[in-house]
């Protein structure tokens, strides 16, 4: 490898050639980030003069406009912002379980069965009613975007 090709040598890849040592490598020559001198030139306190001194040569009325100018996308942003949260509905979500024994015949079953059957036969209507609702409720819309053409 070239004396010229360093750069590329890793101590895990490549081994060094002889009469070389490990060790710290070289600098690259050309690193890909010289300097960051736009921003050590940065100062907070001096943009904040460079502001006031701008708009102290701007009249009252371009300041109203751009005061205004920075608002309506401010408020939009914010409308966004606040009308996207939608705070979770809590329900308690309780299960009872109970205990049965482990020895219990068949006709103790078919028993329970029936008691829990008129409960289970409401709970089910009352899901059945619950999503014939939201169906006519989107039917209406649907009839309602139909007639405009939508």
């Amino acid at each position: 490898m070239a004396d010229d090709d360093r750069h590329l040598r890793d101590d895990r890849l490549i081994p060094p050639g002889p009469g070389k040592q490990r060790g710290w490598r070289d600098r690259p020559r050309c690193p890909i980030f010289r300097r960051m001198s736009f921003f050590s030139r940065m100062s907070p306190w001096r943009a904040y003069k460079d502001l006031r001194q701008f708009l102290a040569t701007r009249e009252r009325y371009e300041v109203g406009f751009l005061a205004l100018a920075m608002m309506i996308p401010g408020f939009l942003i914010y409308a966004f912002v606040h009308d996207g949260y939608v705070e979770p509905e809590y329900k308690r979500n309780i299960i009872y379980v109970e205990q049965w024994p482990a020895d219990r015949t068949d006709a103790q079953i078919r028993a329970q069965q029936a008691i829990d059957a008129p409960i289970k036969a409401k709970r089910l209507a009352e899901i059945e009613a619950a999503e014939k609702a939201r169906q006519a409720s989107f039917k209406k819309v649907d009839d309602q975007l139909s007639r405009w053409g939508i």
